[in-house]
This record gives structure tokens, sequence and C-alpha cells, in this order.
């Protein structure tokens, strides 16, 4: 068993507040149809990673007055391990997004992939996503977008819809 260390209930606020503003972040950035989001993340010195899935369906013409929608408990259950992962050290991870691909992609499902490593997402190039997650699905693997925002980007108004209970669908 993982031996990890104790982290403050300041930094497990943090971590919360970040995974949730992520999950927004992402779920700004869909287009209309249904997207898969895993999250897997593995404790030091454990073999098996836990791991969450969320379901995203997004309704609309790619603007920004489209519906969002994922189930509550699972938006919860995915930002729980987030927070695990964005708090603690010694856990590492991969997140990954499945999206319906446009139809001259000539493949059924788009990919893109973020690495969790020491308390942070980082995007993938395409060759990293598809060496990550390998040939699953058969899916066309792309470059990720930055999923961490500053106060800048908020000034900007470029981060999605916060709290992302807005996005829950009941």
């Amino acid at each position: 068993m993982a031996k990890l260390k104790p982290i403050s209930p300041a930094r497990i606020a943090e971590a919360r507040e970040e995974a949730y503003a992520v999950l927004a972040r992402l779920m700004g950035r869909l287009a209309p149809g249904e997207h898969v989001v895993r999250l897997g993340v593995t404790m030091d010195g454990e073999e098996k990673p836990l791991a969450a899935v969320l379901r995203v369906t997004v309704e609309g013409d790619g603007g920004l007055d489209d519906l969002v929608g994922a189930e509550g408990k699972y938006l919860d259950n995915m930002a729980f391990l987030l927070m695990v992962g964005l708090a603690q050290p010694l856990s590492y991870g991969t997140l990954y997004l499945r999206s319906p691909a446009p139809a001259d992609q000539g493949a059924a499902y788009v990919i893109r992939a973020w690495q969790l490593v020491y308390c942070a997402l980082s995007e993938c190039s395409a060759s990293e996503a598809a060496e990550l997650i390998g040939e699953r699905e058969p899916a066309v693997f792309v470059d990720a977008f930055g999923l961490h925002g500053s106060d800048e980007d908020d000034e900007k108004g470029t981060e999605a819809v916060y709290p992302p209970v807005a996005y829950t669908v009941l």
C-alpha cells in the first residue's frame, strides 16, 4: 500500500476548486455531440489506477448558448479523483477526452490527452496521446488544449461558466 504524505485542508480546498474549474474549462471547449472524459490516477507505490468516467452531451450549434450536460454524480466523482491528483504530489495519471470526429477526419472519434504529474495537468501532443492511449479505439489523435487557467484568462473571458454545477443534468 502506498504511503502518501499528509495534505493540508487548504491545499485540498484549492485542488477541489481547480478540479471543478478544469472540468468547466474542458466542457466549455466541447463541440456539439456526445463526449467521454476518462481519468486514471495512480498513487505512488500502487499498480492499479483509480478511474472515473464522465459522459458529456453538448446540444446546440457550436455557439456560446449550447446546452452542456453531465450527470451530477459522475461529475462529482471525476472532480474528486482529479482533486486527489492535483493535491497529492505522489500521484500521476492520464486524462483523456474522446469526441465525435468531423466527417472529413475519416475516423469515428478524435482523442485529446493530458498527463497528470506533480499536481498539474500538461497537454499532450497528438503523438504523445497516441502513445499513452494506444489503439484501443478507431480514432484520430490531436493536440490537447490548455486546461489550467490564470487571472489573465479570466479577465479575457475565456473561462467557462463557473460553478460547474450549472452543467449538470439532474
